[in-house]
């Protein structure tokens, strides 16, 4: 690829990050010319604990997964980001990875910010620190939610709640007859409930049986949107 080639491909991912809607062309080349690009394969883990520097990830293209681990090394998935938005360990911004782990699902497309040119660059205009400050609304509403959830429904509940929310997300595929398909495998799903897979798989065949899901490989077809919102406590 080309110097011009690159340039061209960065614009066209930065101009699709959340943050970046209100900018010129001009202010995102600008705004990319301090954002290395980074490709990296899936089931890379390209953010732990032992990385003490504060970064900004600008996630341009993929899905990645943080996630904690307990004392016995089980994992706890707490976000699934999709492409266009933002996340790291940066205090000034409200973002935290403080004890997380970070891993590409798929193949991603990231930029990189150091602390110096968040100040500069996105802090410095009103019109992104807005979107900044909207994004993180929305994702501490997100966390309540999450919190909420662990606290007061049982597992059916919860894998019910999650397979819906994610098949509201805006680049889910649909199956035949236009029901969406959740691409995920029982194990990530398991991570984001909080048990074990084998847990989780029971769950899902218990829907498969009920006729709310299809299980295929590495993904689910929601059938029954009204059953799975009154799921059984169990």
């Amino acid at each position: 690829m080309t110097s011009l080639e690159q340039r061209l491909d960065k614009h066209g991912y930065l101009k699709d990050v959340d943050i970046f809607q209100d900018l010129t062309s001009e202010e995102i080349d600008a705004l990319g010319k301090h954002a290395p690009m980074r490709e990296v394969d899936a089931g890379t883990l390209f953010y732990s604990p032992l990385d003490p520097t504060e970064v900004l990830f600008i996630l341009k293209a993929g899905r990645v997964r943080l996630y904690h681990l307990s004392p016995d090394g089980k994992a706890l998935t707490t976000a699934i980001l999709e492409s266009g938005t933002i996340f790291g360990e940066m205090a000034l911004l409200g973002q935290g990875l403080s004890g997380s782990y970070a891993e590409a699902l798929v193949p991603c497309v990231l930029c990189l910010m150091s602390r110096a040119d968040v100040v500069t660059l996105l802090l410095g205009d009103p019109r992104i620190a807005l979107r900044i400050t909207e994004m993180l609304g929305r994702r501490l509403i997100d966390a309540e939610r999450r919190w909420s959830e662990f606290a007061f429904q049982s597992l059916p509940q919860r894998m019910a709640a999650l397979l819906l929310r994610l098949a509201q997300e805006p680049r889910v595929r649909l199956f035949g007859g236009g029901t969406p398909e959740v691409r995920y495998t029982h194990e990530q799903l398991a991570e984001m409930i909080g048990t074990y897979r084998e847990t989780a798989t029971k769950i899902l065949n218990d829907f498969r049986a009920a006729g709310w899901v299809e299980l295929r490989r590495g993904k689910i077809v929601i059938l029954d949107r009204e059953a799975l919102q009154n799921a059984d406590p169990g």
